[in-house]
């Protein structure tokens, strides 16, 4: 039976032969990000600096950023260059390390790396346009090879070393551009969605933020601090070493990437883990609220299901007292604000952590039952549209993203010669 050619081959006869694939560490070199940079040097900076969640979050980089760095005159640090390929160094999860973005337009101004991540630069600019490049690091076959090149337990971080054996396409310059071509059109119809997206956040924000404020002197409302009004308990991670405490598990275990991928309210998780695993046997109660406190700050969702999270996460019941005082939706709502507040009180070390103390000082008020119902079901409906990923703007975003991957793994898989 004839083989059915692709769109590429029937475009491009001569990939027929297919295409040479080489590893990065023939292709070119890896260099690390700042060095020996304290905190003041972040204050009042002279140079442009990238950031962890720039590279994180873009495929390309964000350039109108106004993070700075103090550079001196003679000081010997790594520039980023036209084309330079850069990836996050280390993640909580092994699915989001080595996360790649790449400068594609030629500037004026000096650009630094955070200490966090790390830059590849070809030996030959000519090989490969910027613009493919940016997809290729993202797609399915590249990122697979790079998750392997990650270790860790509960932070996995990025060897060097390893993504030299990395393997790459060079597929001619002229089919590249086609793939630009085509998958800036898929991207350009994702930038629309996501443009409305914020708008819409932005209107939802105005309006909590409008709601959700009360005069200290309405007689109508209680103020109580958050340790007051919780129970708390640190997640935690079951030994990992210990495979059995996670074979065939049905306790559901919650990590950062069960909020990203499932949303805000969460009846089950993507890891289980056995009851074995239960410190002292006891579960997390249903109905309980999470917000991470360490690493990645500030992320919240209320559970609807008995549970464990790990150690990112702190997680808050109500004591049985207020039970009758609070629509437990009404203080998820709340938590937008609580969210704000962890992030401006936080501690540094070896990586960001919440002022603990601080966290239980914060102020909670007790509106009446009849007004806490008003709250929700008006802050209920913008978050079904702006933040539910099952229906509004978040699924058809999805939706135009699945079918954006979809192309995208299509036309950068390769023959190889």
């Amino acid at each position: 039976m004839e083989q059915k050619l692709s769109y590429l081959e029937r475009t491009f006869p001569e990939l027929l032969d297919g295409v040479e694939f080489r590893t990065l560490g023939e292709l070119g070199e890896f260099y690390g990000g700042l060095s020996g940079k304290k905190k003041d040097d972040f204050k009042d900076g002279n140079k442009k600096f990238i950031t962890y969640m720039n590279v994180f979050s873009n495929i390309k980089l964000n350039l109108e950023t106004d993070e700075k760095v103090k550079i001196g005159d003679n000081e010997k640090q790594h520039k980023i260059e036209y084309g330079d390929i850069l990836f996050t160094g280390s993640s909580e999860t092994k699915k989001e390390c080595g996360m790649s973005s790449v400068l594609t337009q030629k500037v004026d101004d000096e650009l630094y790396l955070n200490s966090f991540c790390f830059g590849f630069r070809f030996f030959d600019k000519t090989l490969f346009n910027p613009e493919f490049t940016k997809f290729l690091f993202r797609s399915d076959s590249i990122r697979s090879q790079i998750i392997k090149c990650a270790n860790g337990v509960t932070r996995y971080n990025v060897s060097k070393a390893k993504m030299q054996e990395v393997q790459i396409p060079v597929p001619p310059l002229n089919v590249q551009e086609e793939i630009v071509n085509i998958l800036d059109k898929f991207t350009e119809l994702t930038k629309e969605l996501t443009k409305e997206l914020t708008l819409r956040k932005k209107q939802y924000e105005y309006y909590r933020e409008k709601l959700l404020t009360f005069d200290e002197g309405d007689n109508t409302v209680q103020w109580k601090t958050l340790g007051e009004i919780f129970n708390s308990k640190n997640g935690y991670t079951p030994p990992t070493k210990n495979k059995e405490l996670y074979k065939n598990g049905t306790v559901p275990w919650f990590v950062m990437e069960d909020i990203r991928e499932k949303g805000r309210f969460l009846h089950d998780s993507n890891t289980h883990v056995t009851k074995e695993a239960v410190k002292g046997g006891k579960l997390f109660p249903k109905n309980s609220l999470i917000i991470s406190t360490s690493a990645t700050i500030g992320e919240y969702a209320l559970v609807l299901t008995d549970f464990l999270a790990n150690q990112r996460f702190t997680c808050l019941s109500l004591k049985e007292e207020f039970t009758e005082l609070f629509d437990i939706k009404f203080l998820f709502h709340y938590f937008a604000k609580l969210s704000e507040y962890c992030k401006k009180n936080v501690t540094k070390g070896s990586f960001a952590s919440v002022d603990m103390k601080r966290f239980y000082e914060f102020q909670i008020p007790i509106p009446p039952i009849s007004k806490q119902n008003e709250i929700i079901e008006i802050l209920d409906k913008f978050e079904e549209l702006v933040n539910d990923i099952s229906k509004g703007l978040p699924r058809e975003i999805e939706l135009r993203q699945k079918q954006y991957e979809y192309y995208r793994e299509k036309l950068l898989t390769f023959k190889r010669k």
